[in-house]
């Protein structure tokens, strides 16, 4: 069973989802025509290396990776919708990446960190008062933001991928069989989710920055930004330790706040986004052993 835990993820990309095993990951998208289009690739040996077992490292390095992974997903699904004549690819690619990574970083993490300094400046607020302010700001923030793209036609059905990816997961590692009729059955929340990592990140900055002390507004902004990998590598930690303990009643009360939060990134999926999730899986299941080393 914890082969089953550790090994297998995913992700909702446009019109598609992305599974991703030990070994490899594959992407089925639902193209314009109606058909399926799937892609599958070997992983980086990163994944089988030493680094990949020490704790909290294996969290900063394979999470970085994942992020080019999904972006690699991402474009692939993009391109599968606009066909070969509107690729993205080459510059025009990574000035996007490059310019969606910027703006996350000032709108969740250095705007939140500059209220939260100001509060700590002129109105005289103490360590922790200040930190916490900036963690329910990073959190209103993140959490507003995805309550209102949820509203947009496109994002709802990214959403319901999303929802599918989870119904899949969920019914391998329950042993049933993977039919669209079996895996609709399902949960449609997971406790490895990256909205669960989104929440155990927030609520983690704000005992790690409250252990800093006062700052100067330079240092503040400038060790947020440094600490992201260290608190990413701790929330790793933490929600790879839930997934593994999840008999216990203690850790199925420390995830509902994860579970529920889910809510906001998940849709039922119709029949159609499980045909595409489940295929998905098992491709990714087939290439496991076709590119295992």
């Amino acid at each position: 069973m914890e082969d089953r835990i550790i090994t297998y993820g995913g992700q909702a990309v446009i019109e598609g989802v992305m599974m991703r095993g030990r070994n490899a990951f594959a992407v089925a998208m639902r193209a314009p025509d109606g058909n399926i289009v799937v892609h599958k690739e070997n992983l980086a040996a990163l994944y089988r290396s030493r680094i990949a077992k020490i704790p909290f490292l294996r969290g900063v390095i394979l999470l970085w990776d994942a992020l080019g992974l999904g972006m690699r997903a991402l474009t692939l699904s993009a391109n599968t919708q606009t066909g070969e004549d509107e690729k993205l690819e080459g510059p025009a690619l990574y000035l996007t990446l490059g310019l969606s990574l910027a703006l996350g970083i000032g709108l969740f993490i250095l705007l939140p960190a500059g209220i939260g300094g100001l509060a700590e400046h002129y109105l005289g607020w103490k360590n922790l008062a200040h930190n916490l302010l900036e963690g329910l700001m990073r959190l209103l923030l993140l959490v507003g933001y995805i309550w209102a793209i949820g509203f947009m036609p496109d994002v709802k059905r990214l959403f319901g991928y999303h929802g599918a990816e989870h119904k899949t997961i969920n019914a391998y590692e329950a042993g049933a069989e993977l039919t669209p009729e079996v895996v609709a059955k399902y949960p449609i929340e997971h406790p490895r989710c990256g909205t669960a990592f989104i929440l155990t990140f927030v609520l983690l900055s704000v005992l790690v920055h409250s252990l800093l002390g006062d700052m100067t507004i330079f240092w503040r902004l400038t060790s947020r930004i440094l600490l992201i990998p260290v608190i990413a590598g701790i929330a790793v930690e933490y929600i790879r330790w839930t997934a593994n303990h999840l008999g216990s009643p203690l850790v199925r009360l420390l995830i509902k706040p994860n579970l529920a939060l889910q809510s906001l990134t998940t849709r039922e999926p119709d029949a159609s986004m499980l045909e595409v999730a489940i295929e998905s899986f098992k491709t990714m299941r087939r290439a496991e052993q076709e590119f295992a080393v």
